[in-house]
């Protein structure tokens, strides 16, 4: 893909969201980050639901910590690998008090030193919460930036690293935005919705769904419908035919007698 069709796909990204934003709920840094570890393997919805309980009890690290291992076990018990997660939180709260004042540090190394934050968690805090140019590939990203030709790469960090390069500069501090919310309403992995597409035009997809297809689905069951008639047919011919032996086979055993 070259830079022309780039530039005019975030460009339309742009005029249909001016202001893209994360589907997490947060109010600070602190939130954020304790929202994206708990994301892992869950949704965005089961997040905001868990959290806004825990957020109004504990909004610090300080009071995550009084809350402690079992009260934030009880908050998060309906998202995946709670128990686990409750740990790496606990945990993170200690390292921000004791090595960081309480404050959710602003450059990566720190970051990723926290239990349970891995680069891709590193990336949304540092471009979602301190507005740092930072690109986080989850799957929807991933998919999207292979399926489009945007930035086409075997792992996620190859993807990382070709949209950091390949993106626009004007677009690139929300670039995570569009790309997610794309992959995660219109992209989507089993049948991309191309018809509702805005870049549809632009995409290098080679196997775009259709509006075709329902007509497709159609003759195929009109195929069937002929075919179960063409059965039925068979089936009326045979059981007639099957009469007219029998019924000749019955005069045959009358004249013998």
């Amino acid at each position: 893909m070259n830079l022309k069709k780039r530039e005019a796909i975030f460009a339309r990204w742009r005029d249909a969201n001016p202001h893209p934003k994360t589907e997490l709920e947060y109010n600070s840094p602190f939130e954020l980050l304790i929202s994206v570890l708990l994301s892992a393997q869950a949704t965005d919805v089961s997040v905001n639901k868990a959290t806004k309980a825990l957020y109004a009890k504990a909004s610090t690290p300080a009071q995550m910590l009084d809350l402690g291992e079992k009260g934030v076990r009880h908050h998060i018990r309906t998202i995946g690998l709670f128990n686990t997660k409750a740990k790496n939180v606990i945990k993170t709260c200690q390292i921000l008090e004791s090595q960081h004042g309480g404050q959710v540090p602003q450059h990566r190394e720190a970051l990723e030193a926290l239990p349970g934050v891995g680069r891709k968690t590193a990336n949304v805090v540092l471009n979602t919460a301190f507005r740092q140019i930072a690109m986080a590939v989850d799957t929807h990203i991933f998919r999207v930036s292979n399926r489009t030709g945007i930035a086409p790469g075997k792992d996620v960090l190859e993807v990382e690293k070709k949209l950091l390069k390949f993106v626009p500069q004007e677009y690139l501090l929300d670039a995570h935005h569009w790309l997610i919310l794309h992959g995660r309403y219109v992209c989507v992995a089993r049948t991309p919705k191309c018809t509702d597409c805005g870049i549809e035009d632009l995409c290098e997809y080679k196997q775009k769904s259709t509006a075709d297809k329902p007509v497709r689905g159609k003759k195929a069951m009109a195929k069937k419908a002929s075919r179960n008639k063409t059965t039925d047919k068979k089936t009326t011919m045979n059981k007639t035919l099957a009469k007219k032996v029998s019924g000749t086979q019955s005069k045959g055993r009358k004249a013998a007698t």
